[in-house]
């Protein structure tokens, strides 16, 4: 079992002084944060994800992998590939639409898939999806902004 899924963070979030809702603490892994379940770690993509689109006005899966999965650690071209070719989006500078679940559902699944190798549990992905989407104060779906940790 890869690293990702042992620690319930298929995205590899690294630590960066950011406590997550449903993060594990202290994380026995000295670089990458751990969660409680796999649903929290997938949530935790989402929300990333969104900051991306809100604070860095990132709407394009070319411009998303390009700030997650970095040229300076990674293959950013053979990831934008792999993960539109995944997760089926036939343009990686087309916009998304972050409303869209069966797409942002496919993109977090497409993007674990290459974080760890194995196809994504479908389950999983959706219940980080419902975490992601559910306002925790109320119980009540998030409208237009589902709810961050930020």
């Amino acid at each position: 079992m890869s690293r990702g899924l042992r620690n319930n963070n298929p995205g590899n979030i690294r630590h960066d002084g950011r406590r997550w809702q449903g993060e594990r603490l202290p994380s026995r892994d000295a670089a990458f944060k751990q969660f409680d379940s796999i649903e929290w770690g997938y949530r935790a993509i989402f929300v990333i994800l969104d900051t991306y689109r809100h604070k860095h006005g990132l709407r394009t899966l070319r411009g998303i992998i390009g700030r997650y999965a970095p040229p300076s650690e990674n293959d950013t071209d053979a990831y934008v590939r792999t993960v539109a070719t995944l997760a089926r989006i036939p343009h990686p500078d087309a916009p998304l639409d972050f409303a869209d679940a069966d797409r942002m559902q496919a993109l977090v699944a497409a993007m674990s898939r290459v974080e760890n190798g194995v196809p994504a549990n479908p389950a999983e992905v959706s219940g980080g999806w419902q975490l992601f989407c559910t306002n925790a104060h109320s119980g009540r779906r998030a409208a237009v902004s589902p709810q961050s940790d930020e």
